[in-house]
């Protein structure tokens, strides 16, 4: 006996009857007329389902079907081929199934018609929409609507819309089965141990991949739909009783007071709509691609944002030392750990700084140390030094734009061919010095070491910032930008955060487990950036 036909024998004590699929059709109609007949003998009534609380109906759905079908013209009905209504007959009702092409279950559906192709009139109520919702539709979520625009909503959103004649509600089936990807391992953030799944273009799988690993009643994910026409779902997430609720409610607001036509490009519009940072170049909020980190912040008490359709997900507030620190430093042991952030912490200010200031020892001998002596170029070049930096520069940005844009398989060749024709013949020809190609190499790594992908971009753009400040000012200029950008940096803040926390304003506690990556146990305080609810990482035995 299958699994629906056992699901039939219990559930016909308490609701409809429902024949097997294998009876006869004459032995079909009799048992069903037999049962209905004889639960109103016994005066047996089914419960009157919980009246929801009445909700302001902008568009109500008409009653007649054929006025329904009217109105889905306006849909799509008939014009695009996505567009799916099925006009049936069940219980001598007719009714109308509209969904989208490509967005639904289709197993699920075909589910709900079988069990509606047996029911007999005689088994409806006066109700007949109550009938079909408490009885004859086998889904777990199912609602009655009777807003026009919000079941359009759902149905665009990969919901499906049962009509019946005579009603003026329609069922809403949650049928969603949004076509995606796989789990596969973040690009951007590889580790060499650790989970190897990765956020996808799904919703629903992106929040599944944190609940797993936080199995807290307390973690909440609110979801609140922002564009006029795309209907963008943007989900926060935060653990109710760690977060900072006056963080949470400001981070509600603006994203609730975002009035735009769409969100198309997912996470990034909506930064732009929320953090509102201008021409700043320097990221405001996180990025992470790893399920794992985002369950590490919200335990911080950071709150994430996850938006329908991205693989990467928001996490706010964040810092410019934030930004600097991988997940393979908590892979490893807390000293190795430290060693990786180290090394990364000196890549990431060589490629800021070590360009600049070798072009300025070069302008000006007069600085550089007697232990230096080896650091400089034999010849200039062709090209003065200055435009060559700027030249292998964009030759760097080309290459990059290049390496995105390029086939895997073709990847390999044009990197060779970058390497020996830029690189090898620039330098015989003698329009480049080998000094530039190497310190141009080193930055390259560094910039390519930082975690943040953003912050990478933003560091090179003050890089060109401090190139031009020396080849126009020399000393003067290195010294009055740098100091500039530190003011910037120190100025700007993340969500009201300050961004240069735990530098500026100081914080001992916190740079200390900047600097050092604490073991697990010793790091019992959580980041005061946050003002998190509970400080306290460790939970209190009972």
């Amino acid at each position: 006996m299958s699994d629906w036909q056992k699901d039939n024998e219990q559930g016909s004590r308490t609701a409809g009857y429902v024949p097997p699929f294998d009876m006869p059709e004459e032995q079909r109609q009799e048992e069903s007329r037999d049962w209905g007949h004889s639960e109103a003998l016994r005066g047996w009534k089914h419960e009157e389902p919980q009246k929801k609380e009445k909700e302001e109906v902008k568009v109500a759905i008409p009653s007649k079907l054929d006025h329904v079908l009217e109105k889905l013209e306006e849909v799509g009905y008939k014009t695009s081929f996505d567009v799916v209504v099925r006009e049936m007959t069940f219980g001598e009702k007719r009714t109308a199934l509209f969904c989208m092409n490509g967005l639904v279950k289709d197993d699920l559906l075909t589910e709900v018609l079988k069990r509606l192709t047996y029911l007999h009139p005689d088994n409806l109520s006066a109700d007949a929409l109550h009938s079909f919702f408490e009885h004859y539709v086998p889904a777990s979520q199912v609602d009655v609507e009777r807003d026009w625009n919000k079941l359009v909503d759902a149905v665009l959103a990969g919901g499906t819309a049962l009509f019946i004649d005579g009603e003026d509600s329609a069922l809403k089936i949650d049928a969603k089965n949004f076509p995606a990807r796989g789990l596969e391992e973040p690009v951007l953030e590889k580790v060499v141990r650790g989970a190897r799944d990765g956020f996808n273009e799904t919703l629903m799988v992106n929040v599944s991949l944190v609940r797993r690993r936080l199995r807290d009643p307390k973690l909440r994910y609110e979801v609140i739909q922002v564009g006029e026409r795309t209907k963008t779902d943007v989900c926060i997430a935060y653990i109710d009783d760690i977060a900072d609720k006056e963080l949470l409610e400001s981070v509600k607001d603006k994203i609730k007071a975002i009035e735009v036509d769409g969100l198309p490009l997912a996470d990034k519009q909506l930064e732009e709509a929320t953090i509102k940072r201008g021409w700043n170049p320097f990221p405001l909020v996180r990025y992470s691609e790893r399920p794992d980190t985002v369950a590490a912040h919200l335990l911080e008490g950071s709150i994430a944002i996850f938006v329908d359709t991205s693989p990467s997900v928001m996490t706010l507030p964040t810092t410019f030392t934030d930004l600097m620190q991988h997940a393979e430093e908590y892979r490893q042991t807390p000293f190795i750990g430290t060693y990786l952030r180290w090394v990364r912490f000196a890549g990431i200010l060589s490629s800021l700084i070590m360009l600049p200031l070798w072009l300025l020892i070069v302008m000006h001998p007069e600085f550089k140390p007697a232990v230096l002596d080896f650091i400089g170029p034999n010849k200039t070049g062709k090209i003065p030094l200055f435009v060559q930096f700027l030249l292998v520069e964009i030759g760097v940005d080309l290459l990059r734009m290049a390496s995105v844009h390029t086939p895997t398989t073709l990847a390999t060749a044009m990197s060779l061919v970058a390497a020996i024709l830029i690189g090898d013949i620039a330098v015989q020809t003698g329009l480049f010095v080998n000094e530039v190609i190497l310190y141009m190499a080193i930055a390259a790594i560094g910039m390519f070491a930082t975690p943040s992908y953003e912050l990478g971009l933003a560091n090179r753009i003050v890089r060109l910032f401090l190139l031009i400040a020396v080849a126009a000012f020399g000393a003067p200029g290195f010294v009055v930008t740098t100091a500039l950008v530190v003011i910037f940096l120190a100025r700007s803040r993340s969500l009201n955060r300050p961004y240069l926390w735990p530098i500026i304003p100081f914080d001992a506690r916190a740079f200390y487990s900047l600097i050092i990556r604490k073991p697990l146990l010793y790091n019992r305080q959580r980041p005061s950036i946050v003002r998190a609810q509970q400080q306290d990482r460790m939970p209190k035995r009972k």
